[in-house]
């Protein structure tokens, strides 16, 4: 087959192949950093001829050109499957919603639960010598994703890096309805949040519990970005990486030489994600770099995957917890931050794991809570022995309101104390 006399065939511009949405679709603009850039400029023109356009995106990146106008949620209403600071303030503005999932879970909607997507609209880079575009840096979810589609419009943008994949990692120049070059806009950059006292501190009590060998998952924030800078400067070695998100701090740990993935009992030697975001290093490395394999997230986030990968350390960030060890890591109060994620297959992934471990969910499967106090382990532990645990890591000044607040509750004992 001549894949190029295809790509020509199908070639148009972003203002040509937005006339195909209508009022009433589902448009999906994917995830992060393959959200379109001129496809939403060009649909954003399109606004007064439509309504009750519904798009579907999460990790957003910057500000959707359909989201910007005063009245915009007369025209389309957003649907975030997890949301970023960008997701929040579109929420805000009163035209869109956040969508509850495990993230897990989001290829099997789009197979099983979700209408047919009307018209899927996402950046890849060029096409390859096969007729394929690669899904980059964001393959997650967007295979399963687009075999609903019956319109897939690709916005080509030759900084998209070419990450080598697993399998539903790509689609192909066939399945694809309209290819639009686009003008090639840099690739949005997530650095990293400049750690704090309590960071440093959190990080350092963790980084001693991390054996050579360890496969490694890190999750966003402040916290997990100063461990993997502790572990880049550590003596650790022989490290694995199988993660949901692939951020810059698992670049730092390859090329101090700490991971080689030769202990992964799965994808030897391959750190392994479900998508990535950072900065020009990270989308520089990650560049047809063998080293590296996107993946789908209900394969990464697969606690019977997870649980196969010895000595897995699972890292991540919460909001808070209350005194029965259950977690929270996604609002605070009502208001809402980001979304459940993969934080909890990873948790109980990690546990099953043989020599595993974790940091963080719900109070089940709370194994290690680490504070700038101390590291406990829950597991095995009664409510009031789990209560007498997690004040013992609260700040000082807060430990005998804590205590009050449990006897309330019927989890403490005089006993506690002794």
């Amino acid at each position: 087959m001549d894949f190029q006399a295809l790509y020509k065939s199908k070639l148009t511009t972003a203002d040509e192949a937005v006339k195909v949405v209508k009022s009433g679709d589902w448009v999906d603009y994917t995830w992060c950093t393959n959200h379109p850039y001129d496809l939403d400029i060009a649909l954003a023109k399109r606004a007064s001829e439509l309504e009750d356009v519904k798009v579907r995106g999460g990790v957003t990146m910057w500000m959707p050109e359909i989201a910007k106008a005063d009245d915009a949620g007369e025209h389309f209403a957003w649907h975030s499957w997890h949301c970023s600071g960008i997701d929040r303030k579109i929420i805000g503005k009163g035209m869109g919603w956040f969508s509850p999932m495990r993230y897990s879970e989001l290829p099997r909607f789009y197979r099983e639960n979700l209408d047919p997507v009307d018209v899927v609209m996402m950046q890849v880079p060029p096409m390859d010598e096969h007729g394929n575009f690669s899904l980059s840096l964001a393959p997650s979810h967007l295979y399963d994703m687009c075999a609903r589609a019956k319109c897939i419009i690709v916005e080509v943008n030759e900084n998209m890096p070419q990450v080598f994949g697993l399998f539903k990692t790509e689609v192909n120049i066939q399945d694809v309805t309209m290819v639009v070059e686009g003008s090639n806009p840099s690739i949005p950059e997530l650095g990293s949040v400049p750690p704090t006292d309590v960071d440093r501190t959190v990080a350092n009590l963790i980084v001693p519990e991390i054996p050579n060998g360890a496969c490694l998952q890190l999750g966003i924030g402040g916290m997990p970005n100063t461990v993997g800078a502790l572990i880049a400067e550590s003596d650790l070695k022989d490290l694995g990486v199988h993660t949901e998100m692939y951020v810059d701090a698992f670049v730092d740990i390859a090329k101090a030489g700490k991971i080689n993935g030769k202990n992964k009992t799965l994808d030897y030697g391959r750190q392994v994600f479900a998508f990535a975001a950072g900065t020009k290093k990270l989308y520089d490395y990650v560049n047809k770099n063998p080293d590296v394999m996107g993946a789908p997230v209900d394969y990464t986030n697969d606690v019977h995957v997870i649980s196969q990968l010895d000595k897995f350390i699972s890292i991540n960030n919460i909001v808070d917890l209350d005194l029965f060890g259950q977690v929270n890591a996604e609002s605070a109060g009502i208001k809402h931050i980001s979304g459940t994620g993969g934080q909890l297959d990873f948790v109980m992934g990690a546990y099953l794991s043989k020599g595993g471990s974790i940091c963080t969910d719900p109070r089940s499967t709370v194994q290690y809570l680490v504070t700038e106090y101390g590291m406990i382990n829950l597991k095995g532990l009664n409510t009031w022995e789990r209560a007498d645990k997690i004040i013992s890591i609260a700040h000082p000044q807060f430990r005998d309101d804590l205590i009050k607040d449990a006897e309330k509750m019927g989890i403490w004992r005089r006993s506690n104390k002794r």
